[in-house]
C-alpha cells in the first residue's frame, strides 16, 4: 500500500509541477500586477491600486466588451446552426462513414490556425476567389467587402471554432436513444414535436458544452480580428494584446485579463447550473 502511494505521487508530480509552473504561477503574477500602476516609460510602479479595474467600466471599454460578446454570440449561434443538423445527418449514416466524417472534422487541428486564417485572406479579399466567382456568375458587377469588417471576423471565427461545436454536439446526438424517437412517433407526435420535445432536451447538454467551447475563445481570438478585421475593429483580445505590446500598460492589460477570466468562470458556472457536466467539456 505504501509503495502504491509513493508510485502515485511520483506519477502525478510532473502534472502538478506543470500546472504550477505553466498555469498557476503566471496567473498569480498577472493577478498581482493588475493592482500595480504603470509609469510613463512602460514600466510598473509597485503599489496597490484599484484604478485599473475601475478604468474597465469606462464607456469606451464597455462598448468593446459588448461588441466582443455580440460577435462571440453570433459566432456561437452560427456554429450551432451548422453543427446540429450535421450531427443529426451523421447519426443516420453507417459507423464507417461517421468515423471518416469525424476524422475530417479533426483534420484542421493538424494545421496551425494562424495559417488557416491567412488562407481566408486569399478567399475573401477583393481580388480573391470568392469575389472572382460571384463576378463571373454575374451576381454582382463589383467586388464585395468581405474582409476588414465584422463579416470577415465572424467567418474566421466560425471556421476556426466550428469543430469545437461539432464534436460535443455529435457526441450528444450519437448517444440519443432511437427507442425514444420511435415511441414518440408511435404516440402520434409529429416530426417537429418529436424534435423539440425529445431530441432537443436529450442533446441539450452537448449544445451547452459546444456553446461554451466556442463562445469563450471567440472573445479572445485577437489574431483573427487582426488578420480578417485588418486591425480596424477592437475586441477584448485585441485590447489586451495592445495593452501589453503597444501601450506597454501591463497593469491595465492584466486587469482586463483577470476580468475576462472571471467572466469565463461565470459562464462555466452557468453551464453547470443548466445541467452541464464538466466531463463533457473534457471529452469534447
Amino acid at each position: 500500500m505504501k509503495d502504491n502511494k509513493i508510485a502515485k505521487k511520483i506519477t502525478t508530480f510532473p502534472i502538478i509541477a506543470y500546472t504550477l509552473l505553466v498555469i498557476i504561477l503566471p496567473l498569480l503574477y498577472i493577478f498581482i500586477i493588475s493592482f500595480y500602476e504603470s509609469d510613463n516609460y512602460g514600466g510598473m510602479i509597485i503599489t496597490f491600486t484599484l484604478e485599473n479595474y475601475l478604468k474597465i467600466i469606462d464607456i469606451v471599454y464597455i462598448k468593446v466588451f459588448l461588441k466582443s460578446f455580440l460577435i462571440a454570440l453570433i459566432t456561437t449561434i452560427i456554429c450551432i446552426c451548422i453543427a446540429y443538423p450535421l450531427a443529426l445527418i451523421l447519426k443516420k449514416q453507417s459507423a464507417k462513414f461517421q468515423r471518416v466524417a469525424i476524422i475530417l472534422v479533426n483534420i484542421p487541428f493538424i494545421t496551425n490556425s494562424l495559417i488557416r486564417t491567412y488562407g481566408w485572406v486569399v478567399l475573401l479579399r477583393k481580388e480573391g476567389i470568392v469575389n472572382s466567382l460571384i463576378q463571373t456568375l454575374h451576381i454582382t458587377d463589383h467586388p464585395l467587402s468581405l474582409m476588414y469588417n465584422n463579416f470577415g471576423i465572424i467567418v474566421g471565427l466560425v471556421y476556426t471554432l466550428l469543430p469545437f461545436m461539432i464534436l460535443p454536439v455529435y457526441n450528444a446526438v450519437s448517444k440519443l436513444d432511437n427507442h425514444l424517437i420511435e415511441a414518440s412517433y408511435d404516440l402520434g407526435a409529429s416530426k417537429i414535436t418529436t424534435f423539440f420535445k425529445v431530441i432537443v432536451p436529450e442533446t441539450l447538454p452537448g449544445v451547452f458544452s459546444g456553446s461554451l467551447m466556442v463562445f469563450i475563445p471567440a472573445i479572445g481570438y485577437f489574431f483573427i480580428s487582426d488578420i480578417l478585421g485588418g486591425g480596424k475593429l477592437m475586441l477584448i483580445g485585441n485590447l489586451i494584446k495592445n495593452q501589453f505590446l503597444t501601450a506597454r500598460n501591463w497593469p491595465f492589460g492584466a486587469a482586463i485579463s483577470i476580468f475576462l477570466i472571471i467572466i469565463t468562470f461565470g459562464l462555466v458556472k452557468v453551464y453547470q447550473k443548466c445541467g452541464g457536466n464538466m466531463d463533457d467539456l473534457g471529452g469534447a
